[in-house]
């Protein structure tokens, strides 16, 4: 997608999505077959449901059809949330993954797998699992130390819920 194109969408589908109290996160224009599938990646600190899906998807539907900011081709518009193993790149991300496993991996080399424990404007504070029977250990990285990072799918995790109860 053209860098002008991209800013277009942006500036055409920020407002819609942030009168919806939701953060976009990510615009992709590729190419299936002969159409175009527009995807709109959302997010909030509450995370993003069905409904609120189908409902921004039919109000940014609504404002490209008032526009020619997709051109006359045909396209499918997709309107989705990041997914369970999303990538942490913003401040936002880190502080919604709090409580989350994470698998860093560090511009020094190596990689780390840790529950993020805190953000702030520097960093995080983590807990690194010990390993054969071994107590947790804290762990403070700096956001410049990191290269990538993204969220661990936890099949045991207890919900914050359950936590609380």
């Amino acid at each position: 997608m053209s860098t002008t194109q991209s800013e277009r969408l942006r500036g055409l589908l920020e407002p819609l999505v942030a009168a919806k109290d939701l953060d976009l996160e990510e615009i992709e224009v590729s190419r299936a077959g002969r159409r175009r599938v527009l995807r709109v990646v959302v997010d909030s600190d509450d995370g993003v449901d069905l409904d609120e899906c189908a409902e921004l998807s039919r109000t940014i539907s609504d404002k490209l059809d008032e526009t020619d900011a997709m051109g006359e081709d045909e396209y499918q518009l997709e309107v989705t949330s990041p997914g369970a193993e999303r990538p942490l790149t913003e401040r936002r991300h880190y502080l919604r993954a709090v409580g989350r496993l994470a698998r860093l991996q560090l511009h020094e080399g190596g990689e780390l797998v840790a529950r993020v424990l805190g953000v702030d404007d520097e960093g995080l504070d983590l807990e690194v699992p010990g390993v054969k029977g071994r107590k947790p250990t804290a762990r403070r990285i700096a956001f410049t130390e990191i290269a990538k990072a993204r969220v661990e799918i936890e099949f045991n995790r207890k919900d914050k819920k359950e936590e609380e109860a």
